[in-house]
């Protein structure tokens, strides 16, 4: 039997009303959940002494259970005679004090001020089936009514699915009417409308608008949202931002009910924001692994990422994770990355404060009591110090802090918040011994330390392992100085090096420390980056390390531009990442491989003596390297400006156009 209309505008109709009810016969149809689904929202907001009028009451078993339990001075108004008949005979014996009269609630009989609560369950959304003008009318003159028959203080309760044109129906009149809005979310409600309804995801809210006494000339609107049961509110600013947070937790409803019917949705990912501040408070993403053969005991689990982890490419890359998942072996893994800025106590609070949440994100076909495991690295919630918050007026804003990793070692890092996954810079960070410390561990010496404890470092830039090059790419390029003439006396003869990119500085400090001979000239655009690397990491300048504030991209064009006076480099190393995300391309950006660039970077590169005969020695040492190099980069070498890339990468060991490989 086909009970809900397959067109939304007979929702409007009286024939199809009388049809409906005529066609259910004496069986309860509950719009948007039960009393017992309800009753948390409703008690809440109506008081049992309170007279309340009930707008399209149907044939709901509401009215007779909010009576059974105390609420006595209920007065159902329906526009169905069939409906008011049959609810007349059910309860003129058991409910006296409940009536029950045949009304149109656009024009209502009662003299104003009659009641404390109006309770609509689904009527507004059974009449507002669209925005047409006559829809509009009719729907102006209902609210008009339900404003003039309640009394100042009282609430109109709405129960209502809440979408966008019924919300900002409601929302726009009673704000105008100088009202307070309440938007609150019933408890649960999506789960018996998954149960009763697999397609049907919308979750169910509850409108709450109380009538304030008109004050003349004030323009305050009260717009608030209450996700929780037993939450808090919080007070939103405008009727858009009030929109906005409802259209966010249907979309999560949508989700979840994606995710409990289908798996390979692809890469899915949300965060889950403090109810108090809506700060986020976690980034969860769902990993599904079909391959992974289903058993009893591996449809989900949860994985904890500890604090300062989160970068890992395991951890922070959709294939990262997908390996995460095979080899966790569950149908289902999410991954659940703990935000800065947020307090964490324990694993424990943290699986309480999660366990009902992510129980809406599990699988189809999950056994019912399935126990879920909550996984993770070391079994702690890792460490994270925030050592530095601020902005930067090109990078954004951007934060420094100090992290566990690996074998109990911390690092600093500096992370632009508008790329939270990827770590700008990074140092290692050297145990600090002081003098306190040195003096109290010598007065308990008899005493046993446990050997996981360790003392964090704390002073900003005192304790930088200097030696450390965080990056394979800052490696490879160190590595690639063997590729210069006469590569053992790398350490005792003067080298220029061009460093495009400061950021921690832990780049051109490396070469500084560890070549004595070097002369390196740093170019960095952003101020503030200077700032940072000698704040924080270890960075300073001197006689032989100079940082130039400029743009890359112009400094060395103006470089190139200098005639037989330009300075010319032994080496120039690009460390800029790209801003733009949507280019699909970290870094560098792309004017930095455009031909006319990579000539000026030619231009100021110091001219070799010509190359050596075939089957000299030097040319003999290397060309194993070359090879060794070509086998594992070949890729990198076939850009679209192939010939100069590679008259640059390997200009001191041909003056000419390389072969082919």
């Amino acid at each position: 039997m086909n009970l809900l209309p397959k067109s939304s505008k007979e929702f409007g109709s009286v024939d199809y009303w009388e049809k409906f009810f005529q066609q259910r016969g004496k069986k309860a149809f509950e719009w948007y959940g039960t009393y017992l689904e309800l009753c948390g929202v409703l008690h809440k907001y109506i008081k049992p002494r309170e007279k309340v009028l009930v707008i399209g009451c149907g044939n709901s078993e509401l009215s007779e259970q909010l009576y059974d339990v105390g609420y006595r001075d209920i007065v159902n108004i329906d526009i169905s005679e069939v409906v008011i008949k049959q609810m007349k005979e059910c309860n003129a014996t058991r409910r006296p004090q409940m009536s029950f009269l045949k009304m149109d609630m656009t024009q209502m009989e009662f003299p104003d001020a009659s009641f404390q609560v109006v309770l609509d369950k689904g009527t507004l959304d059974a009449v507002l089936t669209d925005e047409e003008e006559k829809t509009l009318q009719q729907v102006d003159r209902m609210l008009a009514e339900v404003g003039r028959v309640l009394q100042v203080g009282g609430r109109y309760l709405c129960i209502s699915l809440a979408q966008a044109h019924i919300l900002k129906k409601a929302v726009g009149h009673f704000s105008r009417e100088g009202w307070m809005v309440r938007v609150h979310q019933v408890a649960n409600s999506q789960d018996q409308v998954l149960e009763a309804e697999p397609q049907f995801s919308l979750p169910v809210f509850a409108f709450i608008m109380t009538k304030f006494r008109p004050v003349p000339g004030s323009a305050l609107q009260i717009f608030e949202l209450c996700a929780q049961e037993q939450g808090k509110p919080v007070r939103l600013e405008s009727a858009e931002r009030l929109a906005e947070a409802v259209r966010e937790r249907q979309q999560y409803a949508w989700l979840c009910s994606q995710l409990r019917r289908k798996a390979k949705l692809g890469s899915v990912s949300l965060d889950l924001c403090d109810g108090d501040t809506g700060e986020p408070r976690y980034t969860l993403h769902v990993v599904d692994s079909p391959t992974v053969k289903p058993s009893r005991d591996n449809h989900f689990a949860i994985f904890i990422i500890p604090q300062g982890r989160e970068t890992e490419w395991l951890f922070g890359m959709d294939e990262g994770r997908k390996q995460l998942a095979a080899s966790a072996g569950f149908r289902r893994l999410i991954t659940v990355a703990l935000h800065r800025g947020q307090q964490y106590e324990s694993m424990d609070h943290i699986q309480a404060e999660l366990s009902a949440r992510v129980m809406e994100l599990a699988p189809a076909g999950m056994p019912a009591q399935q126990q879920v495991p909550f996984l993770s690295v070391g079994g702690d919630i890792g460490v994270r110090t925030v050592q530095h918050q601020d902005c930067s007026a090109l990078s954004g804003n951007y934060v420094i802090e100090d992290v566990q990793g690996d074998d109990k070692r911390y690092f600093r890092r500096l992370i632009f918040l508008s790329n939270r996954n990827v770590v700008q810079s990074e140092a290692r960070l050297l145990k600090d011994v002081s003098y306190k410390a040195q003096k109290k561990r010598k007065k308990d010496r008899k005493k046993q330390r446990p050997a996981d404890v360790e003392d964090f470092p704390a002073a900003p830039g005192q304790s930088i392992d200097k030696s450390y090059l965080c990056c394979e790419h800052h490696k490879a390029m160190i590595a690639g100085l063997a590729l210069l003439r006469n590569p053992e006396l790398l350490l005792e003869i003067p080298l220029a090096l061009l460093v495009v990119g400061l950021g921690g500085g832990s780049l051109p400090l490396f070469v500084h420390d560890h070549f004595p001979k070097s002369c390196i000239d740093a170019v960095e655009i952003d101020p503030s980056m200077l700032e940072v690397a000698t704040q924080w990491f270890g960075f300073s300048q001197s006689d032989r390390m100079k940082v130039h504030i400029a743009d890359g991209l112009d400094y060395i064009a103006s470089l190139a531009g200098g005639g037989e006076a330009r300075p010319c480099y032994d080496v120039i190393m690009f460390d800029v990442d790209s801003k733009d995300p949507t280019l699909g391309m970290s870094c560098p950006p792309p004017a930095f491989v455009e031909q006319s660039f990579l000539q000026n970077v030619k231009s100021i590169l110091t001219p070799e003596d010509p190359p050596p005969p075939a089957g000299s020695p030097c040319l003999q040492n290397n060309s194993g390297f070359c090879e060794t190099l070509h086998s594992s980069y070949c890729s990198l070498l076939r850009l679209d400006h192939v010939p100069i890339i590679q008259e640059i990468s390997f200009k001191s060991l041909y003056q000419v156009k390389p072969p082919l490989w």
